[in-house]
């Protein structure tokens, strides 16, 4: 039995397919080819999708610079600096970063000013470089440039004020230090008011400040060692106080020498005599000033009538002759215990003390034999450099 068209046979096989016949038309009639691809969406072609494309694209592209930027300014801010050698630099009150900025490039410690003023504001010590002057070491990178300006750690200066001049004297060295900055005081201040001591200031500090600082630094001092004294000192009040130690002062630089000095003179002032010290007398005669260096003593100097001159005066001067030191204060608050009236020079920088007049003469003639052994000793050697200058005249002239 023959089957439907397609379908399948009584012995399950698939029957042939069924060929049908093309004309020649179809034949020759070309095939369709790859379609078109679909046409873009209307949201592709929006124009604010293509402008965020570019904005990020933008985006991107300033931020890697800037990464490179950052990398390499932060390179320049830290590597070593310009400079072959350390160099001073004075940073005044008021000086913004960008000056600052500008004075360390003029200077060639740093290389360029615009990176140091950036990495200033980045680290947030824009605000915080201090005025001043600084020790910029060799090679310094901005950075260390700006963690020492950041710390305030300026030069240091000294002012040293020895122990027994007189205020005239403190001023003068004050007014001299270059350092300082200001006009002086109009007016002296009392004799004995300013302290011995070594100042560390930074350049630009006022003299002012200075004359402030010793005034307070010796009130200070010397009510502490007044409030400490021993008892039954011969002395009433704190300026008889400070005027004593003044002259323990000026009698002898030696400090194991200072407490038997001072008790000389207290033993002195108990018993009632006269203080005969010879500072007192050169003060009487020069002030403040102090004596010239190669003006002597001379005996009728001791009958000059002055309120200083203790060989005519009973008691102590009226003022202090001098700035006291530490020393000479707790020498007088705390003299040693001893009955001795009299001391001279020894010839060696120091005293010979005494309890009696006849022992003192005895001591006062060996001064003076020692006194005049250098004097003859000085004028031998004065002749000696005559003659020599004499012989290499004439051998000259021949």
């Amino acid at each position: 039995m023959n089957g439907e068209p397609g379908g399948v046979d009584r012995r399950g096989e698939q029957p042939a397919r069924t060929i049908v016949a093309r004309s020649a038309r179809d034949i020759l009639r070309p095939e369709a080819g790859t379609p078109p691809p679909p046409k873009r969406s209307r949201q592709s072609r929006n124009q604010f999708v293509v402008f965020l494309n570019f904005v990020v694209s933008s985006t991107v592209f300033v931020l890697v610079l800037a990464a490179i930027a950052f990398y390499l300014g932060k390179r320049e801010f830290e590597r070593a600096g310009p400079s072959i050698a350390s160099e001073t630099i004075l940073i005044r009150p008021n000086t913004g970063v960008r000056e600052i900025a500008n004075l360390l490039e003029r200077e060639r410690l740093i290389r360029d000013a615009r990176i140091f003023l950036i990495g200033a504001r980045m680290h947030g010590a824009d605000s915080k470089l201090k005025a001043g002057e600084y020790e910029v070491k060799a090679r310094a990178s901005m950075y260390e440039i700006m963690r020492l300006l950041e710390s305030g750690k300026s030069v240091l200066y000294s002012l040293t004020i020895p122990e027994g001049l007189t205020v005239e004297q403190v001023f003068k060295r004050i007014a001299e230090t270059e350092e300082l900055s200001g006009e002086m005081p109009n007016e002296l201040p009392p004799e004995g008011s300013l302290a011995a001591d070594t100042l560390r200031f930074t350049r630009g500090m006022s003299r002012q400040e200075v004359v402030t600082k010793l005034k307070a630094d010796q009130e200070q001092l010397i009510k502490s060692i007044w409030e400490r004294r021993a008892d039954n000192l011969p002395i009433d009040t704190i300026e008889e106080f400070v005027t004593l130690a003044s002259i323990v002062e000026k009698e002898t630089g030696r400090a194991d020498e200072r407490p038997r000095v001072a008790a000389v003179f207290l033993n002195r002032l108990k018993r009632g005599m006269r203080l005969q010290s010879d500072p007192t007398v050169i003060y009487g005669l020069f002030g403040g000033a102090g004596k010239p260096p190669d003006r002597p003593i001379y005996r009728s100097d001791l009958q000059k009538e002055t309120p200083y001159n203790t060989y005519v005066i009973n008691g102590l001067p009226p003022t202090p002759i001098a700035n006291p030191g530490r020393a000479a204060l707790e020498a007088v608050a705390n003299p040693s215990r001893t009955n001795e009236f009299y001391f001279v020079a020894d010839g060696t920088g120091g005293h010979v003390f005494a309890t009696t007049l006849e022992e003192h003469n005895e001591n006062v003639a060996r001064w003076r034999r020692i006194e005049r052994e250098r004097a003859a000793e000085r004028e031998a050697a004065a002749q000696a450099e005559t003659l020599d200058a004499q012989e290499d005249s004439e051998t000259g002239g021949n």
